[in-house]
């Protein structure tokens, strides 16, 4: 059950909350208000993304997996398995910011990294789920990171950065760790660039955005669901971009998709034009035929 929750002032200056994606920042909003009284909630990116993200259908139970995945490496969220085998988070300073009058009795299980002490190591979901391991920074108590307090109000606390390896993307699969300069060349030689990876959320995102007026939900939706459809069999982003670019033009059934990324990918070429010739005098034999007789 939802319930009335409190964010202070001081949360959109938070550190810890800018060094996550917008998304994500949202849906640390949304979880204040389904987590319990203690801060837990179950572990299901579907159920959240149905909770928090119902009229928003372009950000589904993947989108709502890598806002998790980026909390639990900012050290928002604490991502954890319960004695009965099941999935649960916990919400690291909920106990510090949410004053509740009467909270009801433990519905979850206690976290073992902050309620029992447990060290906490980070390591892949199971089931199938794509996500990325990432390491706490040892050492650094959340306690002892606070930020300065207003006048009548409890202090918020500033998580120091994150040591970690790998970070997910807010638009896609793994693009490699966040603290490291892709445009810098390993050590022990060169490398090829690595390869553009695009989803068809990040596809449809520009999409919208290039549009004068927000197409509806529906629209966007269903194009969505064709653009991973041609993802998946191998078509490339950039002709996915440009079928996307003539169905903006036109307006037309998100279904015709598919038929206009075949458009834009195999279109004729345009003839080559003839190359250039530079006028010469005639030769004398046919200077009459060159002029028409008229000398």
């Amino acid at each position: 059950m939802a319930r009335i929750r409190t964010i202070k002032p001081e949360a959109f200056a938070s550190e810890s909350l800018a060094a996550v994606s917008l998304s994500a920042e949202r849906t640390f909003f949304g979880l204040l208000t389904q987590a319990d009284d203690h801060g837990r909630y179950r572990d299901q990116a579907a159920v959240i993304a149905g909770l928090l993200w119902s009229l928003r259908l372009e950000h589904g139970p993947m989108g709502v997996e890598d806002d998790l995945n980026q909390l639990d490496t900012a050290g928002l969220i604490c991502r954890y398995e319960g004695a009965d085998g099941k999935r649960y988070l916990h919400i690291v300073t909920f106990a510090r910011h949410q004053k509740v009058n009467r909270p009801s009795g433990v519905r979850h299980p206690d976290c073992p990294h902050h309620d029992l002490g447990l060290a906490h190591e980070h390591s892949p979901r199971s089931g199938g789920t794509l996500t990325q391991p990432s390491a706490q920074a040892h050492g650094v108590d959340p306690e002892d990171s606070l930020s300065r307090k207003q006048p009548g109000q409890s202090e918020f606390s500033e998580l120091s950065p994150q040591a970690h390896e790998h970070a997910v993307s807010p638009h896609g699969p793994d693009l490699g760790p966040r603290n490291r300069d892709l445009g810098s060349t390993p050590l022990g030689g060169a490398s090829a660039p690595a390869p553009e990876t695009v989803s068809a959320q990040q596809l449809i995102g520009e999409y919208a955005a290039a549009c004068t007026h927000r197409p509806p939900q529906d629209v966007l939706g269903r194009l969505g669901r064709e653009a991973r459809k041609l993802l998946d069999e191998g078509i490339a982003a950039a002709h996915i971009r440009a079928g996307l670019e003539r169905h903006r033009a036109k307006g037309l059934h998100p279904s015709t998709l598919p038929s206009l990324v075949h458009e834009a990918m195999n279109a004729a070429a345009p003839a080559a034009a003839a190359p250039h010739r530079a006028w010469t005098n005639p030769a004398p034999a046919d200077a009459a035929a060159a002029y028409g007789g008229q000398l």
